[in-house]
């Protein structure tokens, strides 16, 4: 099975792991620097780099087993246990579906021996309750889902009318069911805009025991032909039964599946396609689906130039499902972010700390450029950052990490307030991820190691760029960094289904992607 860039398992307790390591996607490009925290580097209020660089290394999605993946999809899997925590809630909807049950009245004539022919009326049939005490969810290979229920039971209560010769009379009755066996088989499949569907490919019902019980004058009457009677309600009810399990599936199921969102949108440059590229299918083991998992530009939609590579996913089941997301997936946010223009940041006066102790003026890289004193003196500055190349990191079993390479444009600002080029410089550094999930949202920090500088082109003469590394540092530590993880603390939305809540989650890192791990709760409608 193919992986793009995510995928989901099932069965946690919050990990965190940070680092670096590991390859996928594209051959090494250069990386950016994530953007300062509200916003697209060059657009107040968006999102930008910081999804590009960081934000965009924290995505997963679907539900998933254990399983090797390979190819081009994410993958999307439910275990056992996902499966099992399902199916109890669907099972508690269905009982009360089956207890609403709508039977009809009943007629006929039947030749009681040494009584004759027997007109026999039976109405106003009120199921009571019915009971699902024992069943099981199993995913067959190349069908679907298969549940099995046994030993249910019902019990309901009706009103007779006899007609025998001249006589009438009526009175009332008790049913009781025992012994239903139910089989339904579910078909997975995906709609136009990738969205799951679920039906019923086949059901079947049987009732080994049913016991009428008729009280009134005649009721010793309906005793004597009580099997043709039996008969013919269990026939009813076997019907009926498939009927509501269908009914059941097509309007609760169906409705509630389609609420898993294909597309999320994530500022107003980018959003994030979830949808299926194939119907789910099951295995001996497991529910799979593979996903898109591919940011895209909002502006316009483009094509991924490279592939994703194969992935082992690891056969860990101590959650009820999985999510991963690989670095291909990661990659793509870069891709996307470039295609939109959005890897752009500027550094002013404003953003400076005061506690940095220096104002971005030229006075201050006159210490360092002394001809830029006389060619602009005491003027404001400012810089602007901006990424030559996509970004592009790697996930390995120590996390995520980056070697990001910003250009970075120095300006002086001219009293008419226009701006005059001075230098450009190169940044790069090591910089590694911390992942984790917070109310079904992806959220994480970056934490960024030295930053190494060197000159590419220079309007004010040659100079020793090394002795600008600590005010680099202080850009990067005190101005950058703490915009963009004031961003990434904000993370994004998982495709999660409707009132689901994840706890005991768990992040681990693998070669090439990202497993995060959850038990899930439902929050039904009060």
């Amino acid at each position: 099975m193919g992986w793009d860039g995510i995928g989901v398992e099932g069965k946690g307790n919050p990990e965190r792991v940070a680092g670096g390591g590991g390859t996928g996607g594209p051959p090494p490009a250069p990386a950016v620097p994530p953007a300062p925290g509200r916003g697209s580097w060059n657009t107040p209020g968006t999102r930008g780099p910081a999804c590009a660089c960081v934000c965009t290394c924290v995505h997963v999605c679907g539900c998933a087993r254990t399983c090797v993946l390979c190819g081009g999809s994410p993958l999307f899997q439910s275990t056992q246990a996902g499966l099992d925590y399902a199916h109890q809630h669907g099972i508690a909807i269905l009982e009360k579906e089956l207890a609403q049950l709508k039977l009809p009245d009943i007629s006929g004539d039947t030749r009681v021996l040494r009584v004759g022919k027997v007109h026999y009326e039976l109405s106003r049939l009120r199921l009571r309750d019915f009971h699902l005490p024992y069943s099981r969810i199993t995913p067959v290979s190349n069908v679907g889902l298969q549940v099995s229920i046994s030993n249910a039971f019902a019990e309901l209560d009706g009103d007779w009318r006899v007609k025998l010769f001249f006589v009438r009379d009526h009175g009332s009755f008790n049913l009781k069911v025992e012994n239903v066996y139910i089989k339904i088989s579910l078909r997975l499949g995906s709609d136009t805009t990738g969205k799951p569907t679920i039906s019923t490919s086949d059901c079947s019902a049987s009732i080994s025991k049913v016991r009428v019980l008729f009280s009134g004058k005649l009721g010793w009457l309906y005793n004597l032909f009580h099997k043709t009677i039996e008969s013919r309600l269990r026939k009813i009810l076997e019907v009926k039964v498939c009927d509501s399990v269908a009914k059941s599936v097509n309007k609760e199921l169906q409705t509630y599946i389609q609420t898993l969102p294909v597309t999320a949108k994530i500022d107003n440059k980018t959003g994030i396609d979830y949808s299926l590229v194939a119907p789910p299918r099951a295995t001996a083991q497991s529910l799979d689906a593979d996903l898109k998992g591919e940011f895209y530009s909002l502006a316009k939609r483009f094509t991924v130039p490279f592939s994703p590579l194969p992935l082992a996913f690891p056969s860990d089941h101590e959650r009820m499902v999985y999510f991963g997301a690989s670095s291909y997936f990661f990659n793509t946010a870069g891709i996307a972010y470039q295609k939109a223009g959005a890897l752009v940041f500027e550094i002013t006066e404003a953003m400076i700390p005061k506690e940095a102790g220096f104002r971005l003026d030229t006075s201050v890289f006159s210490a360092f450029i002394p001809q830029l004193e006389e060619m602009y003196p005491n003027m404001p500055m400012k810089f602007r950052l901006s990424a030559p190349t996509a970004p592009f990191l790697t996930i390995g079993p120590g996390g995520i990490s980056f070697q990001p390479i910003v250009d970075a444009q120095a300006y002086a600002i001219l009293p008419n307030s226009s701006l005059v080029p001075l230098f450009l410089l190169s940044l790069t550094g090591n910089v590694s991820a911390v992942i984790n999930e917070r109310s079904g949202r992806i959220v994480g920090s970056l934490d960024v190691g030295r930053i190494r500088i060197s000159l590419k082109d220079s309007a004010v003469g040659t100079f020793q760029v090394r002795m600008m590394q600590s005010i680099m540092n202080v850009f990067t530590s005190s101005t950058l960094l703490p915009r963009v993880n004031a961003r990434l603390h904000e993370g994004f939305p998982l495709p999660l289904l409707d009132r689901i809540q994840l706890s005991n989650v768990l992040v681990k890192f693998h070669q090439n992607f990202l497993l995060l791990g959850a038990d899930v709760h439902f929050q039904p409608l009060v």
